[in-house]
């Protein structure tokens, strides 16, 4: 049991040297958002007043101007180590995923009118990143950011990163030694249940039915499609895995999966396997290596002469 992270923002100029610092701070792995929020309300209740610290619920960018000068207030937000690609090739153990921490991030889902949650197609995510000063473990339990890089991914990029998620589920349920069953059905019934909101198919028929007008948009469309593709491998392969699992009492349950899983394929299919046309075409030549490949087939004549 290694820890918990929080990212606590101090705002207000009661807190005097705080004031607009965050910090990274370090909890046993069992603590809740709410134990520490409660925590540190107190303690600064206890040097401010009962009525003057206030807990910001959210972890949107906090706008001073529209804060009580009078009052101190807290944003709490849970973050978790964040690695880059070829870090997670170096860190392979459980230890080496919680030493040596610099790095953390936490996701703001919002919608350009300003609701948090909306609907597929206006569904944004920000991704903040943080950087301590120093690595944990510290001998202190908590580190002040010194560098926090914002990340805006568009609907279809929240998406992607939703199925790429569901995907790795499954492929750790699917190959977890030893066999858990029920984790291996209960992710199954998430991605293949058709009472799921929000689901995988809801997500194909929101942003693969039309090719987009907007170029930029290709290869996003295109990295979504080989997303499902990749997705209904895994669930095969972990309906396969289930089938070996399951007692004579289950069979009738994992009929059932298969048939949602046969007619999520179904529906997936003409989704997934229309390509957009302007991402295959061949790539011309270059006029240079054009012109020297004639010459020197104009060369090989004449030797050959």
């Amino acid at each position: 049991m290694f820890g918990t992270y929080f990212r606590v923002g101090f705002y207000g100029c009661r807190f005097g040297d705080l004031d607009e610092q965050e910090f990274v701070y370090k909890e046993p792995s069992i603590t809740k958002l709410a134990e520490i929020s409660h925590r540190l309300e107190e303690f600064y209740s206890e040097r401010f007043g009962d009525e003057v610290v206030v807990i910001i619920k959210d972890s949107n960018p906090v706008d001073k101007n529209k804060l009580d000068p009078n009052k101190a207030y807290l944003q709490i937000t849970y973050v978790e180590p964040f690695f880059d690609t070829y870090e997670l090739k170096e860190r392979i153990t459980y230890f080496d995923k919680n030493y040596n921490l610099r790095t953390f991030m936490y996701c703001t889902p919002f919608t350009l009118d300003g609701r948090a949650h909306g609907d597929l197609h206006e569904q944004y995510k920000r991704k903040a990143i943080l950087t301590t000063s120093h690595a944990f473990p510290y001998i202190k339990t908590r580190i002040n950011v010194i560098h926090k890089e914002e990340i805006i991914l568009m609907p279809m990029e929240v998406a992607i990163e939703d199925m790429q998620k569901k995907t790795q589920e499954l492929a750790f349920a699917t190959h977890q030694d030893p066999a858990d069953s029920k984790m291996l059905q209960m992710v199954l019934q998430g991605c293949v249940g058709t009472t799921v909101n929000q689901g995988p198919l809801e997500v194909a028929q929101v942003f693969l039915s039309e090719i987009p007008e907007d170029p930029k948009l290709f290869r996003h469309h295109n990295k979504l499609r080989l997303c499902f593709k990749d997705f209904t491998k895994r669930c095969e392969d972990a309906l396969r895995k289930n089938k070996s699992l399951i007692g004579p009492d289950q069979k009738e349950y994992h009929r059932e999966l298969e048939r949602n899983y046969t007619k999520l394929r179904e529906a997936l299919f003409p989704l997934i396997n229309r390509k957009i046309p302007q991402l295959y075409r061949p790539l011309p030549l270059p006029t240079t290596l054009t012109q020297r490949n004639s010459l020197s087939r104009s060369s090989f004549r004449r030797v050959e002469c």
